[in-house]
């Protein structure tokens, strides 16, 4: 090959490298739909994919919160509302099938007329009994109620799988009985405005039933519940598996928390005396306890009285629920207008939400509504890809599994066998729950409301005495999430897998960046610094070798150090002890689905669409997931008392330890995000 002459090899070498120079900033200067043009991606990946939707996208009064999640939360909801107004037109003043019920619930909670006539009749016998309590073990049968009635409790009880037994349930016992969303609400100075509220609603509430001295029981309740909030743990330490699993028996719970009648509230939540208890706050029960021992009757009494009204009052007249909506809605959510009657009713009725805000739950049809649901609008073909996609990530976490340098022989057998042993249930329970009573009326609403959540807690009452099942569901098909459960068992239900989380027949970059990195996320919650502490039988047990442990310890601490250095609120930094399990998920889900991804192009490079190579595309999907914005109370909420870290974060800090979205994006040095190799954190 004959040489260039020296000033035209001069020509070429600058000509390629004006051209490889062209082709870096390619990588950079396009962008992707709802994105910033003046962000680099290295600089703030969020923001590139992002930012013209943030800046340019209001955030309806009615909503805390718009994006894309919050889409797909509200495409559901209308298509509940669709489903229940077909049904309130079909069904009789009191049906006797599911579908019915469903109609005539959603008439009783729409007659805004009968419920304003009824005025807080409806729960005038709630309050009576409440002053008909007139000693301390009186107070607590009525707290013994609360899992089936609006009575409030000092204690919360749920029934769970006991991970010191785990073929059987127990009752979890933990702390209750405050309003405001977090302790840091009573105890914090930057959220005095919300405690002036707060008794602002309680003084209002004690003066619409004549409730005597309405300002001096309103001072009285939040004094109350200061005091219970101050003896409660932090949302970091109620994440500890090792400190919350404390197994009890009556007797125990007795002579360790005094001062409480323990039997009798036991007796009237309908547990069996030969029930297995476990206690979450251990240390804090005996101090509630005293608490309730030494506080005067009058001030139970004020207390319980008002945790009747608030429970109650979104079913009330309509006092009482404008009342309610701008305390809970204006004060402590930030919004400025109220969700429409008919929205409150299809989100009281289908309970789709829950268990992640168990109240959201209560009273609910939530599983006849998921019959009519999936029939309408789940095809079995989407079942059947989720299910492969499923498959192809446990593949690739076994692989992954196999290939981790930090972990010993021993344990790494160990992870495998856990891994395997998960059970992966996809858009609905092949055996449905009934959950509707014997009667609904179109004239009853609380009546509705209080004989739907005596049968669900009649029904958690019976999982204590059968064997724990994997294949039962905790998340209804409606709701837009998905769950880790318990039974080693992961639950993706019907509503979470549409677009833009899933299509089909869409990109499969997309698709594996989104609904991939989900699917990974939940897997890897079996192996967070928590779920690491269950082995593959579901018992809780050290299966980890000390060298792996210490290992696992310190790449976690190093990644919760790069979520604490971020500031999402002015003042307030992420907690990466609270948020650690769900940081490790997504850096786990991410890593994982981008293996399965590569894996299924079987060698093949992907197609450049739009501009967008394969792998720009799969981290693009991730982005846009979390793609959206709250009110400034709803932000500052979630990183006071989340276990999620904010969207940006849940972007952004993934990626920076992950080489590929260097090499995707042209990432370097010198860009806000950049990671030296040897400081980007692997786990999983």
């Amino acid at each position: 090959m004959s040489k260039l002459p020296r000033l035209a090899l001069c020509a070429f070498l600058c000509a390629l490298t004006t051209t490889l120079a062209a082709a870096e900033n390619s990588i950079t200067a396009k962008v992707p739909d709802g994105g910033d043009a003046a962000i680099r991606p290295g600089d703030d990946f969020y923001r590139y994919a992002n930012g013209h939707w943030l800046d340019t996208t209001p955030l309806p009064s009615d909503h805390m919160e718009v994006g894309t999640l919050q889409g797909m939360i509200d495409r559901t909801t209308g298509q509940l509302h669709e489903l229940m107004e077909a049904q309130a037109s079909a069904s009789g003043h009191e049906p006797s099938d599911a579908a019915g019920k469903v109609g005539a619930y959603y008439r009783a909670y729409l007659d805004q007329p009968r419920r304003d006539a009824l005025g807080w009749q409806p729960i005038k016998p709630l309050l009576d009994g409440v002053r008909q309590a007139t000693t301390k073990d009186a107070q607590v049968a009525l707290m013994g109620r609360a899992p089936m009635s609006f009575e409030g409790s000092l204690f919360g009880l749920t029934v769970d799988v006991d991970h010191r037994d785990p073929e059987h349930a127990a009752v979890f016992l933990s702390l209750s009985g405050t309003a405001l969303p977090d302790r840091a609400y009573y105890l914090d100075k930057r959220f005095a405005a919300q405690r002036s509220a707060y008794r602002n609603y309680l003084t209002a509430s004690f003066a619409r039933i004549g409730w005597p001295l309405p300002a001096d029981a309103a001072g009285r309740v939040l004094d109350f519940e200061t005091a219970l909030a101050s003896a409660s743990w932090s949302q970091a330490q109620q994440r500890d598996v090792l400190s919350t699993n404390n197994q009890v028996t009556l007797a125990e719970l007795e002579r360790q928390a005094p001062g409480f009648a323990w039997q009798r509230f036991l007796a009237a939540s309908g547990i069996p005396e030969n029930a297995r208890l476990v206690m979450v706050e251990k240390a804090a029960f005996p101090q509630v306890a005293k608490l309730f021992a030494a506080t005067p009757l009058s001030t139970i009494e004020a207390w319980q009285a008002a945790r009747i009204i608030d429970h109650a009052s979104p079913v009330l007249s309509t006092d009482f629920t404008d009342a309610w909506f701008r305390f809970h809605g204006m004060a402590l959510a930030g919004q400025s207008s109220p969700p429409a009657p008919w929205h409150l009713a299809v989100q009281t009725i289908s309970g789709s939400g829950c268990p992640g805000d168990p109240s959201v739950c209560f009273g609910s049809l939530r599983w006849s509504v998921g019959q009519l649901y999936v029939a309408k609008y789940f095809p079995a073909s989407s079942r059947d890809s989720v299910r492969a996609m499923i498959r192809e990530l446990r593949d690739a976490y076994r692989s992954r599994i196999d290939k981790l340098a930090w972990m010993s022989p021993g344990t790494r057998a160990e992870a495998q066998r856990k891994l395997l042993a998960y059970t992966v249930n996809v858009g609905y329970p092949d055996h449905w729950r009934q959950d509707a009573p014997d009667v609904i009326r179109d004239d009853d609403l609380v009546g509705d409301v209080l004989r739907s959540a005596a049968v669900d807690w009649r029904y958690e009452l019976g999982r204590l005495s059968r064997p724990v099942d994997p294949t039962e569901w905790e998340e209804a098909p409606q709701t837009v999430d998905a769950e880790n459960g318990e039974a080693l068992n992961i639950e993706f239900p019907a509503a979470l897998l549409q677009p833009p989380l899933f299509d089909r027949q869409g990109d499969a970059a997309a698709n594996y960046g989104a609904l991939g990195s989900y699917i990974g996320h939940e897997f890897t919650h079996g192996f967070d610094d928590d779920g690491r502490h269950m082995d593959a039988d579901n018992l809780l047990r050290d299966w980890w070798g000390k060298a792996d442990d210490r290992a696992f310890a310190r790449r976690a601490a190093t990644l919760g150090r790069q979520y604490s250095a971020t500031e999402p609120v002015p003042g307030m930094h992420v907690d990466a002890g609270q948020t650690m399990g769900e940081n490790i998920a997504d850096l786990g889900g991410v890593t994982l689905a981008l293996d399965a991804y590569h894996r299924s192009l079987t060698g093949k490079t992907a197609s450049t669409v739009d501009g967008f190579t394969g792998d720009q595309r799969f981290f693009l999907a991730w982005a846009r997931l979390w793609r959206g914005k709250k009110t400034p109370e709803a932000l500052r909420d979630q990183v006071t008392d989340d276990v999620h870290s904010p969207y940006p974060e849940r972007v952004n800090i993934p990626f920076r330890n992950i080489d590929a979205w260097y090499e995707a994006f042209g990432v370097k040095a010198g860009d806000r995000l950049y990671l030296p190799p040897g400081q980007r954190v692997q786990i999983w």
